[in-house]
């Protein structure tokens, strides 16, 4: 394999237990297999010594290389900083962990030797995840699924695409970006390789519960207007219920019996201002969302490159 030079992008944050081991990993298989190639790793704003340990590396690897944001921008962030950083002639996106394994870039990079333009991982299983992720990883995936009309199930941000894909994405103008579907969106001819999610090599994950939260609702609502859709959904399944009950209550009015349900009509208001309120808020969320757009703010700000402060 010797042909177009592969850019690796590596997003970090407070990993500094892995960094080092990450990048003799990768680059021991890389060279392995003679592909030319070029590491990519980028700070998310870490507040441990992972910096230090990637501007170490950058001065031990020629081919290794860091960026530093001046602060945590979130991963989204990080990764499209590395998009629009790195030169290659594909670029590929994988963890610092090492749970997307590096053998697979091997693979990634030869089916694009071979004309396809976007490698997608795809998880083979989704590893050791507890009954509520996995159940609220499948509700996630199913409304990405529907608004893509692609199945991301079994999706990651461990691929591999060629430059114009990348250009594509990096050339689109919102702030708030879901790479993980984007690189589906785009189109473009592509394939998929199967990979087994690995344990972490040490340290312990970033991800906590709220932050996953937090990550499902800004990207379904980044890419998806699934939530509109079910307030309308709820108001049209209300506006029949309420038209039922009319015609209940002018009947025993014309038949004269008296109407009661008193706790009935205390239920129904108060479901109604749940609704309402619920309504309220998810709009309120999509003109926030408008608001960021419109202020036009950069995705992230880098403060430093590694191989600027070896000059």
């Amino acid at each position: 394999m010797n042909s177009g030079t592969m850019s690796l992008v590596i997003p970090a944050y407070n990993e500094s237990e892995i960094i080092e081991n990450t990048a003799k990993v990768v680059v021991n298989i890389l060279k392995e297999a003679n592909i030319p190639f070029k590491v990519l790793f980028v700070n998310d704003g870490s507040k441990d010594d992972t910096w230090e340990k990637i501007r170490k590396i950058s001065k031990e690897y020629d081919c290794i290389d860091g960026i530093c944001f001046s602060r945590n921008f979130g991963k989204e962030a990080a990764i499209f900083a590395g998009l629009q950083y790195a030169k290659g002639d594909c670029v590929a996106v994988m963890d610092s962990d090492l749970q997307h394994p590096p053998e697979t870039l091997v693979e990634m990079y030869q089916k694009w030797l071979e004309g396809y333009e976007v490698i997608e991982g795809i998880k083979a299983s989704r590893g050791k995840e507890g009954i509520v992720y996995k159940i609220g990883a499948k509700s996630f995936y199913k409304i990405i699924s529907d608004a893509t009309g692609i199945d991301m199930s079994t999706s990651s941000d461990f691929k591999l695409m060629d430059r114009k894909v990348v250009d594509s994405i990096i050339s689109l103008p919102e702030r708030h970006l879901f790479f993980r579907a984007l690189s589906s969106w785009v189109g473009y001819k592509t394939t998929y390789v199967e990979f087994e999610v690995q344990e972490r090599i040490g340290g312990e994950s970033k991800w906590s519960f709220s932050s996953l939260v937090k990550y499902a609702v800004r990207n379904i609502t980044t890419f998806s207007t699934a939530p509109m859709q079910i307030v309308s959904f709820a108001g049209i399944i209300f506006c029949i219920l309420a038209i039922v009950i009319g015609i209940r209550a002018v009947y025993q009015y014309f038949v004269g019996i008296a109407l009661g349900g008193f706790t009935t009509v205390i239920l129904l208001i108060l479901i109604l201002g749940a609704i309402v309120m619920l309504s309220l808020g998810i709009i309120g969320y999509y003109i926030a969302k408008i608001y960021e757009e419109v202020k036009g703010r950069p995705r992230y700000i880098v403060s430093k490159t590694a191989k600027e402060e070896e000059k």
